[in-house]
């Protein structure tokens, strides 16, 4: 017996001793290729907030919504970054899907045309021609937006254009309208300056909630506290990157190649008022309406199609968001 517990203490001694306060290793899945609205994670893991919260960050680059809700609705990573209509959709298929904050409060769903092509406003698309790609949101809620605007749905056609050849097939004349996000503006401004026409959908009062923090409900559930950590300090980053967004595009610009400093500025503008309406001012940033997420549930519904209906409120949850932290819309331009 004595023998036995002399080599069990060796094997103690021998064996390498975890740290108190050992880092838990944390996937978040983005939607997409990083650009300055993921800025704000790469900055806090930057400046070690995550860290300290012994939260071991992997950010993990996207390939689309879609993605982005099923990885993290199957337990194959803890958080992702996701369109919260196509969330909804996941969650009527059986993901396992929690939001916990908005990114974008406003749609940053957009379509642009050229006025000489003779297009006015919305009520003039009747008899053009639409670019996108097929499965590209706009395109799938078309119905919803004619019926907003007062046209047709079989008023126009759609032709198949590559998200990086909407701006060339629109410069060519291939299109006279294409659909893109509100972040990206900038570039169409700087292409076709004056002769741009664009309209936001919120504009004709389709405002669905876009891009979203979203966990796996059996993670929240197991890791309350981590995830709440999560969350504020995920807040805490966005509100900092508002005050001042410099350091927060360094940390992506480090991480991310490719991308041009000056268009991420341009586009960090746009996503300020997408991140800005009068529940992320004045009851938290990232703050989720219930009646709003009603009428989401509901036009998704009704133009994407709930496979297996559920209460809506089981789709996210405000709980984990610190009131002390709101958007600041001083900081906003259109």
């Amino acid at each position: 017996m004595k023998g036995l517990g002399i080599a069990g203490l060796a094997l103690a001694l021998l064996a390498p001793a975890l740290p108190a306060g050992a880092a838990e290793s944390v996937n978040l899945i983005l939607n997409w290729t990083p650009t300055a609205d993921h800025s704000p994670y790469y900055y806090a893991k930057a400046q070690g907030w995550y860290e300290k919260a012994g939260i071991d960050l992997n950010i993990e680059v996207g390939k689309g919504s879609g993605v982005s809700s099923l990885k993290v609705g199957s337990g194959g990573s803890a958080f992702g970054v996701a369109d919260l209509a196509t969330t909804l959709v996941a969650k009527s298929k059986g993901a396992d899907v929690v939001a916990l904050m908005s990114v974008y409060a406003n749609t940053g769903q957009t379509f642009y045309w050229l006025k000489s092509y003779g297009v006015d406003g919305a009520k003039g698309f009747a008899g053009h021609k639409i670019g996108n790609p097929p499965g590209d949101a706009s395109r799938v809620m078309w119905p919803a937006f004619a019926k907003a605007a007062g046209i047709a749905p079989d008023s126009v056609s759609f032709v198949n254009i590559g998200p990086t050849a909407k701006i060339a097939a629109l410069k060519s004349h291939t299109v006279d309208i294409i659909s893109d996000f509100y972040n990206e503006h900038d570039l169409k401004v700087k292409e076709f300056g004056d002769d741009l026409g664009y309209l936001n959908w919120k504009d004709i009062g389709l405002n669905p909630y876009g891009n979203s923090l979203i966990v796996n409900g059996a993670f929240l559930a197991k890791n309350p506290k981590l995830s709440e950590d999560f969350v504020r300090i995920t807040q805490k980053a966005f509100a900092a990157c508002v005050a001042d967004v410099d350091p927060c595009l360094k940390a992506l610009l480090d991480q991310a190649s490719g991308l041009d400093k000056d268009n991420q500025q341009k586009q960090w503008e746009r996503i300020k008022f997408l991140m800005t309406d009068e529940f992320t001012t004045t009851k938290a940033l990232g703050w989720i309406d219930a009646a709003r997420m009603q009428k989401d549930y509901e036009l998704v519904q009704t133009y994407l199609g709930m496979e297996k209906p559920f209460a809506v409120e089981t789709a996210f949850t405000t709980r984990l968001l610190d009131p002390a932290i709101k958007m600041d819309a001083s900081k906003v331009r259109k």
